[in-house]
């Protein structure tokens, strides 16, 4: 059943809140263009445990994805923390089961990007933010980044790169995101919601 607004499914997975902030970030970037919702949601973890199970409905937070609400989705945004150069296992997971979406070609056409966190700076941004996005290729997607137009990016001393959002949470305490890495967020969040309307 379509919904009654388009919507930028904002599709994240965190462990210590930090991607989880960047999603929010990037829902209100998604809010500044009329007739464009943000429709955020997680995804549960993955165990080794055959037997465990999670809950269907998560404790707190973003409700969990369903594969409707990434069907009928404008746009796609997806975001994960680092993991040796790629995204996490649980969001993986996710879009492993996705088969049936790309033989249909259900998401072909639409714009989608990708943003993350890492613990040091150098470790895996980049990487992860361009791997992430060979299953949106995949599927048919147009890929979005953030241009250089956005000053935040010559600016930043922590996160933020033309192929995506990324944070910068350091391997002590976590750091939050900070005002550059959540203006490069909603920019990211406007632009891809801009682009939803130009290709529907």
């Amino acid at each position: 059943m379509a919904t009654t607004s388009p919507y930028i499914l904002v599709l994240y997975y965190s462990r210590t809140g930090q991607t989880a902030e960047m999603a929010a970030q990037i829902a209100r970037g998604v809010s500044r263009v009329q007739g464009m919702d943000a429709r955020i949601r997680t995804v549960p973890s993955v165990s080794p445990d055959t037997e465990a199970s999670l809950p269907g409905v998560p404790d707190d937070g973003a409700p969990y994805a369903s594969k409707d609400d990434l069907a009928n989705c404008a746009g796609l945004a997806i975001g994960s923390p680092t993991r040796f150069g790629n995204m996490a296992a649980p969001l993986k997971y996710f879009l492993d089961g996705t088969g049936d979406l790309w033989l249909n070609g259900t998401l072909s056409g639409k714009p989608a990007g990708a943003f993350t966190s890492t613990g040091s700076l150098h470790g895996g941004q980049e990487s992860t933010l361009l791997t992430m996005m060979v299953p949106l290729l995949h599927h048919g997607m147009v890929l979005c980044g953030v241009p250089y137009s956005e000053n935040a990016l010559n600016e930043t001393s922590a996160g933020g790169t033309p192929y995506g959002p990324s944070h910068w949470a350091g391997t002590g305490e976590p750091q939050a995101v900070n005002d550059h890495e959540k203006t490069i967020c909603q920019t990211f969040g406007e632009r891809l919601a801009r682009l939803a309307m130009k290709l529907r």
